[in-house]
């Protein structure tokens, strides 16, 4: 072929065509340990990478793994561990090689059979430093060789009952791994996963804790929720948000330390609340002061339920010019999604305290009304639920790539942004 043809317009969109293009629907899902803290990330990939891979090139395997390396893993996870899906081909081609060994935990799809090839594979990268999981793991005799190279077993607690468990720590035991129990959805299901011998939890028990229907909200926590209800009113009464924090010293430190942080540039310290509004504004002075209150209501809870919201509330914000929605009305919606986790009570009961239009309030009890599109969305990217979220991005008449670029802002400015509140 000669170069002028290689370069034509027409030979370029056939080579489009032939390389599937890589795709950048991609969330992330955390891993906790028994005191329920984030010890790492798994990388959730739309279809996963199995589809992605299988009967594909060389080529299109190196673009995908390529643009995992350009999204930034370290971002994403905060540089904890990653685990991420891998497959018979891009372990025994060693192409999981272009992923940081120290900070990359592999893990081997269930269909993976460990054959000559398979286990040499899995030596040499074991000897690079690599760590092994095993994913959706069964207990058969001819894993064994598997299990005595990886550093974790993960057990799906949706399709394990408590024999195959069993069967499973038997297996396991003296062989080094370590138990991590996946798709643990409540507070119920993680008690019975850790007493059973689980060092590591992935799902979203922490999320969904056992409620009482008539608990009221903890007294030592009014005080935040007053200010959270003082920052939905419009216009906003600057006198009340201050007698507000001024009653409560953590809420006025974690106010006051965001608003000089480096992300506002303020030039001249702010040393007091009236200033900190007059300088950042009064939708940004919303945003501030509502994650210290945030902050200060998810004490003694998961780190990552306070991680979430925040990352929930960018989201919706940024999302809200794109599906006609108000950005100060969609960031409260998202901070407040997780308020009843972090204070033990019913979402009905909570809500009935918040001066939110009703729609508003049908969006925080499960609606699927207008407002509570970058709320679903949201939901959606958190849990891998590609399916979902393509259909409601497609009725929103938003892309993809818009999605994900918006979801990958939501999480850089919830850490650099709670780095500062605590």
């Amino acid at each position: 072929m000669a170069i002028g043809e290689a370069c034509s317009p027409a030979s370029s969109a056939e080579r489009e065509r032939r390389i599937p293009q890589p795709n950048r629907f991609l969330a992330r899902q955390p891993i906790l340990n028994t005191r329920s803290e984030v010890v790492a990330y798994e990388l959730l990939f739309r279809d996963g990478w199995e589809n992605r891979f299988r009967g594909e090139s060389h080529a299109a395997t190196l673009q995908t793994l390529d643009q995992l390396m350009s999204m930034g893993i370290e971002s994403l996870t905060h540089n904890q561990l990653a685990f991420v899906n891998c497959t018979r081909q891009a372990l025994v081609d060693r192409l999981v090689t272009l992923l940081p060994w120290r900070t990359t935990v592999l893990e081997i799809l269930e269909t993976i059979e460990p054959d000559a090839e398979v286990m040499e594979a899995c030596l040499e990268l074991r000897k690079i430093g690599y760590q092994l999981a095993l994913d959706d793991f069964v207990p058969r005799p001819e894993m064994l060789p598997l299990v005595e190279i990886a550093s974790y077993v993960k057990v799906d607690f949706r399709l394990s009952d408590a024999t195959t468990r069993r069967d499973i720590y038997r297996m396991t035991r003296g062989s080094g791994v370590s138990l991590l129990a996946e798709k643990v959805e409540d507070q119920e299901e993680f008690n019975i996963a850790r007493d059973e011998g689980y060092e590591y939890f992935q799902g979203y028990f922490f999320r969904r804790p056992k409620v009482f229907a008539n608990r009221e909200i903890p007294p030592n926590r009014m005080n935040y929720l007053h200010l959270m209800v003082a920052l939905t009113r419009k216009p906003l009464d600057l006198d009340e948000v201050i007698r507000i924090v001024s009653l409560e010293t953590s809420l006025c430190y974690r106010l006051l330390r965001l608003v000089n942080s480096p992300l506002w540039a303020v030039r001249n310290e702010v040393t007091s609340v009236r200033d900190a509004f007059i300088l950042v504004g009064e939708d940004r002075f919303r945003a501030l002061a509502s994650v210290a209150a945030s902050c200060a209501m998810g004490e003694n809870r998961p780190s990552a339920l306070i991680g979430l919201s925040v990352e929930r509330a960018r989201f919706c914000e940024l999302l809200a010019p794109l599906v006609r929605e108000n950005p100060s009305e969609q960031f409260m919606l998202g901070l407040l999604s997780l308020l009843d986790a972090m204070l033990q009570t019913p979402m009905e009961s909570i809500v009935q305290t918040l001066p939110l239009r009703a729609e508003a309030k049908a969006a925080l009890l499960g609606a699927t009304n207008p407002a509570a599109i970058p709320l679903c969305l949201i939901r959606s990217f958190e849990t891998g639920a590609w399916g979902s979220c393509a259909s409601r991005a497609d009725a929103a008449g938003v892309s993809e790539e818009t999605l994900a670029r918006l979801y990958f802002e939501s999480v850089q400015w919830a850490k650099d942004t709670l780095a500062r509140s605590r």
